[in-house]
C-alpha cells in the first residue's frame, strides 16, 4: 500500500482483544512495507558499519606503502557512501509510508466503528477518550509500526558487526561481542518505571482533554451563569498535573538516554586500552586497531534504535490498548442482519410497548419520562443500542424486534434499517462547513432543500448565516461553525430538522424536534411538517400541544406500555394521566377538575383513580 492509494478499500477486521494483539495485527497487515524497510535499513546500517573496515584498510595500506590497497579502500569507501545515501533515503521513505498507512488504517477502523455504533459510542466511551484515540494515539501507534523495521535492521546489523569483529580480530572482537548485548539490555530494568510514568502522563492528559472538551461545549452556558473562571481554574490545575507528569516522565527517559551514552563510552575505552596493549606487543596491526575502534564508535548509531523502540513501545502500548477498547465495542444486534437487504414499507409496530404507527400517518408519542422516550426512539430505528437492550432485558417481550411492514428491523442489515427508518435524537449535531454541505445527504430526491428549509421555518437562520458570512451572497454557501456554536439552540434544531426532511425516509422518527423553539414558530413547523410528510410515516416524540394537535394519532406510553390512543383533544378531555403530562397539571388541579365533573355526574374510572390517589396522599400526610 502506497500513500497515494489511501484510503484502504477495506481496512480489515482488527484483532481488538488487547493492545499488543492489535499492534501485532497491524504489523502482519503491513508485511510488505515492513520487509522493504528492513531491506533498506540493513543496506544503510551495514554500509555505515563497513566504513571502519575501509578506514582500517586505508591506514594499513599507507603504513605498508601499498597504493593498490589504498585505491581499493578508497573505492570501497565511495561504494559505502553511495549505499549509505541510497539506504537512508529509501529507509526514511519506506518507514514514513509505513507510519502513515498504519495511522490511516487505524483512523479508517475508528471511523467505521463510529459509524456502526452511532450514538451508542458516546454512551459507552467518554468523548475525550474518543478524541485522544483518533488524534494522538493514532500517531503513536503509527510510530511503533514504523520503528519496528528500523529496530530489526539495527539489531541484525549489530549481530553482523559483532560476528565480523570476532572473525576479523578475535582478541578485541570478543570484548565487543560481550559488551554490546550488555549495552542493549542495560536499560531494560528502567523501562517499567518509564512506561508507568508515561501511562500516568497520558491518563492525566486524557482527563485534561475531556475537561477542555466539556468546557468548550458548555461555554455559552458557563458564560450565562458566570462559571467560566471556575472551569478555567479546573483546567489550569489539570494542565499543571499533566506538566508535572510529563517532567517526571522526561527525567526517566533522559536517564535512559544518558546510560545509552555512558556505557558505549566505557566500552570504547576498554577496547582502546586493550588494543593499545596488543599493538604495543605487536599482536595486532595499527590498521586493525583503527578498524575495531571505528566499528565500536559507529555501533552507537544503530544502538540508538534500541532506545527508540523502547520509547515507541512505551508510548504506543497504552495507545493501542485504548484503540482496541474502542474497536472492540459492538452493537447489541448483528449489523449484518440475517435477511437480504431490502426496503420494507408499511405500519411501524413495536411489540415491546405495543406502539403502532400507521403507514403514511403522523403519529405523536407522549412519554412522561424523557429518557424512556429517547430509548424508545432508538429502538424504533432498529438495531437498538446496548443501553436500550439492557433496559428491556427483563421484559418477556423484549426479544421482539420492531416491525416495519411485518419485516423485523433487527434482521435487516444496518444500512437497510437506517435507510428505511431515520431517527433524529433530541440533541442533533451540525458538522462544520457550508449550509450546502450540511444538506448534502443521501436522499430520495423528492424533497428539495428549499422545501425542507421552509417547512422547518429556517428563514431567520438563513439571514443569520448570511450576515455572519459577509463574503457570500447565496445563503447555501454560508459557513456553519463547529457544531453550529454561533447559532442558538432553536436555530440548530431547525437546521437539523431540515436535514432530516431532505432525506425523505420511509419512516422519520423525531425526538423533541421543537423543544428549543418558541410557540409561534413551533405552530408553523407543525403545519409544515404535516404538509411536507403527507403520505409518509412520521413519528414525533413530544409533549407540545401545538404538535400534538396536528397529529393524526396520539399515543400515550406509560411505564413501557401503550396506555392510551386517540386524538389530542379527546385524550386531554378523557385521560387524566395524559392531561397531566401535556398540560403539566398538578394532582390538586386534577382532583379539582374531577370533583367539578363529579358534581355533574360525569365520573370515569380514571377520575376515580385520581381521587383515590389524592385521598391516600392526604391520609399519609395526616
Amino acid at each position: 500500500m502506497q500513500i497515494q492509494d489511501l484510503p484502504y478499500p477495506d481496512p480489515g477486521v482488527p484483532d481488538a482483544r488487547s493492545g499488543p494483539r492489535f499492534l501485532w495485527w497491524l504489523g502482519r497487515n503491513q508485511l510488505g512495507g515492513q520487509f522493504k524497510a528492513l531491506a533498506w535499513g540493513v543496506l544503510h546500517f551495514v554500509a555505515v558499519s563497513a566504513l571502519p573496515f575501509c578506514v582500517g584498510m586505508a591506514v594499513q595500506a599507507v603504513i605498508d606503502r601499498s597504493g593498490t590497497r589504498l585505491a581499493l579502500a578508497g573505492g570501497l569507501m565511495v561504494l559505502c557512501g553511495a549505499c549509505i545515501a541510497l539506504g537512508e533515503t529509501m529507509l526514511h521513505r519506506t518507514a514514513v509510508t509505513n507510519w502513515i498507512t498504519a495511522a490511516a488504517r487505524v483512523q479508517q477502523l475508528l471511523a467505521r466503528r463510529t459509524a456502526l455504533l452511532g450514538s451508542a459510542l458516546t454512551q459507552r466511551v467518554a468523548a475525550g477518550e474518543v478524541v485522544a484515540v483518533s488524534t494522538g494515539d493514532v500517531e503513536k501507534i503509527g510510530w511503533f509500526v514504523e520503528a519496528v523495521s528500523r529496530f530489526t535492521a539495527a539489531a541484525l546489523t549489530v549481530v553482523l558487526v559483532c560476528v565480523g569483529l570476532v572473525l576479523y580480530q578475535p582478541a578485541l572482537g570478543v570484548i565487543v561481542a560481550v559488551g554490546v548485548p550488555v549495552l542493549a539490555l542495560a536499560v531494560l530494568p528502567l523501562l517499567p518505571r518509564a512506561t508507568g510514568r508515561a501511562d500516568v502522563q497520558r491518563e492525566k492528559a486524557g482527563r485534561a482533554t475531556e475537561l477542555a472538551s466539556d468546557t468548550v461545549a458548555g461555554l455559552r452556558v458557563l458564560r450565562g451563569i458566570g462559571g467560566e473562571e471556575l472551569f478555567l481554574d479546573r483546567y489550569r490545575r489539570a494542565s499543571q498535573e499533566v506538566r508535572h507528569a510529563a517532567v517526571r516522565s522526561a527525567r526517566m527517559w533522559s536517564l535512559i538516554a544518558a546510560i545509552q551514552v555512558l556505557l558505549p563510552g566505557l566500552l570504547m575505552i576498554a577496547v582502546v586500552w586493550r588494543g593499545v596493549l596488543l599493538a604495543r606487543d605487536g599482536r595486532i596491526d595499527v590498521g586493525e586497531l583503527v578498524t575495531v575502534y571505528s566499528a565500536v564508535m559507529l555501533l552507537t548509531y544503530p544502538l540508538r534504535h534500541f532506545e527508540e523502540i523502547a520509547m515507541a513501545w512505551s508510548f504506543s502500548r497504552p495507545s493501542a490498548k485504548r484503540a482496541a477498547r474502542v474497536l472492540a465495542l459492538d452493537r447489541a444486534m448483528d449489523s449484518d442482519g440475517s435477511r437480504a437487504a431490502q426496503a420494507p414499507s408499511g405500519d411501524l409496530y413495536d411489540p415491546v410497548t405495543g406502539l403502532l404507527a400507521p403507514a403514511g400517518r403522523l403519529t405523536a408519542v407522549v412519554c412522561g419520562d424523557p429518557d424512556a422516550a429517547g430509548l424508545l426512539a432508538e429502538r424504533l430505528g432498529g438495531h437498538p443500542s446496548e443501553r436500550t437492550a439492557e433496559v428491556s432485558v427483563d421484559d418477556a417481550a423484549s426479544s421482539g424486534s420492531v416491525l416495519l411492514g411485518n419485516v423485523p428491523l433487527d434482521e435487516l442489515p444496518l444500512d437497510s434499517a437506517r435507510t428505511a427508518v431515520l431517527v433524529q435524537d433530541k440533541d442533533p449535531v451540525l458538522l462544520s462547513g457550508s449550509l450546502r454541505e450540511l444538506l448534502d445527504v443521501p436522499a430520495s430526491g423528492l424533497v428539495s432543500a428549499g422545501s425542507a428549509l421552509e417547512a422547518a421555518q429556517c428563514g431567520d437562520v438563513l439571514d443569520a448565516l448570511t450576515q455572519g458570512s459577509l463574503d457570500v451572497e447565496d445563503p447555501m454557501d454560508a459557513r456553519i461553525t463547529e457544531r453550529g456554536r454561533s447559532l442558538s439552540g432553536g436555530q440548530r434544531q431547525r437546521l437539523a430538522l431540515a436535514r432530516s426532511l431532505i432525506t425523505d425516509p420511509e419512516v422519520l422518527v423525531l425526538d423533541e424536534p421543537t423543544s428549543a423553539v418558541d410557540s409561534h414558530t413551533e405552530a408553523r413547523i407543525a403545519e409544515g411538517l404535516r404538509s411536507l410528510r403527507a403520505g409518509r410515516t412520521t413519528v414525533v416524540f413530544t409533549s407540545s400541544p401545538l404538535l400534538l394537535d396536528h397529529a393524526d394519532r396520539v399515543v400515550l406510553v406509560h411505564e413501557g406500555r401503550v396506555a392510551a390512543v386517540g386524538a389530542h383533544r379527546e385524550l386531554v378531555r378523557d385521560e387524566p394521566l395524559y392531561r397531566a403530562v401535556v398540560t403539566r397539571e398538578t394532582e390538586e388541579e386534577a382532583a379539582t377538575e374531577v370533583a367539578a365533573r363529579a358534581s355533574l355526574g360525569d365520573v370515569t374510572p380514571d377520575d376515580e383513580a385520581v381521587l383515590n390517589g389524592v385521598l391516600e396522599e392526604i391520609e399519609e400526610t395526616a
